[in-house]
């Protein structure tokens, strides 16, 4: 697997001019020429990107699930996330790549400044590509405003590049997370059948004997089921119940361990084997900390 670590190697396999800031740059989708070549089957970079992009010729695959371009689609990868694109031009070289905007920037540009840290709370950087981001044309606009913005600030470099295009950055990814709660609201129906499935999942899984063959349920298993990435399904559930995944799972489990406790003979450490956890000591304290009671002091209360 390929590991691009620079900004100027990612713009010398793209086949365009040097970056003119070493770890921020705008380029414009347009000008981009994918050489067919090994690097792009699997690769991976050490900065971020935002994109945003319509009409891509070629397929980029991210995870196990395809960038969905349509018009207006905005895209986040972080450093370390493995990608590859499918070049689905008839020549070796890639001249219909379609329009936008793509933002790179190198973690060491957050340097000292508080988006060091806050970048990580931005759930979109680990969605799954069919999960992108669609804006409106009034969107678009703004967003394509701060590209231009920043291109234009690191034109002429001094003291106060960073902090301008930082402020920028800091912008971009609040409108970024504005929009995906608007996306949220406006996909409700959709997302009240992701609620519906993910409950007939977690159903499922505690009907059956895989809490004893598995282990218990976790976040990831759901998600997986369901071609979401974790962090979005938490986020989409959130948006119509309040609850997170892990919630909705925890919720779930107290539910039958309420019922074993009350209607079967099975210990303790039985129902907590049933229900998946490797250790009863773990089962014990999820569901004090769920009920202000643990499990016997639950089951003594309906003696």
């Amino acid at each position: 697997m390929q590991v691009i670590q620079s900004l100027s190697v990612f713009h010398r396999l793209l086949s365009i001019p040097p970056p003119l800031h070493p770890l921020v740059s705008v380029v414009q989708v347009s000008e981009l020429h994918t050489v067919v070549t090994d690097v792009w089957k699997k690769f991976t970079t050490d900065f971020y990107t935002i994109s945003l992009k319509e009409n891509i010729q070629s397929k980029v695959k991210y995870g196990q699930n395809y960038y969905d371009f349509d018009n207006g689609t905005m895209n986040f990868t972080a450093p370390k996330q493995v990608q590859s694109i499918e070049i689905e031009s008839t020549n070796d070289f890639n001249e219909t790549s379609g329009t936008g905007y793509a933002l790179m920037f190198h973690p060491d540009f957050l340097a000292k400044h508080p988006l060091a840290t806050q970048i990580k709370n931005y759930n979109f950087f680990s969605y799954s590509v069919n999960e992108a981001l669609h804006l409106s044309e009034k969107e678009q606009a703004n967003v394509i405003a701060i590209f231009k913005k920043i291109e234009e600030e690191y034109q002429h470099i001094d003291h106060h590049t960073q902090g301008v295009i930082l402020s920028q950055i800091d912008l971009l990814l609040n409108y970024s997370h504005r929009f995906y709660d608007r996306q949220f609201i406006t996909r409700k129906a959709v997302n009240n059948d992701l609620l519906t499935n993910t409950e007939r999942l977690i159903n499922d899984y505690f009907n059956s004997e895989k809490p004893l063959r598995q282990g218990i349920l976790t976040v990831e298993y759901l998600a997986n089921q369901l071609n979401l990435s974790a962090n979005y399904l938490s986020d989409a559930l959130r948006s119509l119940t309040g609850q997170s995944t892990q919630q909705h799972i925890h919720e779930k489990l107290i539910s039958i361990a309420k019922e074993y406790l009350t209607t079967s003979t099975l210990t303790v450490s039985e129902i907590a084997y049933q229900l998946g956890f490797e250790r009863p000591q773990s089962f014990n304290k999820l569901f004090k900390s769920k009920t202000d009671m643990s499990p016997l002091e639950f089951r003594q209360s309906f003696n």
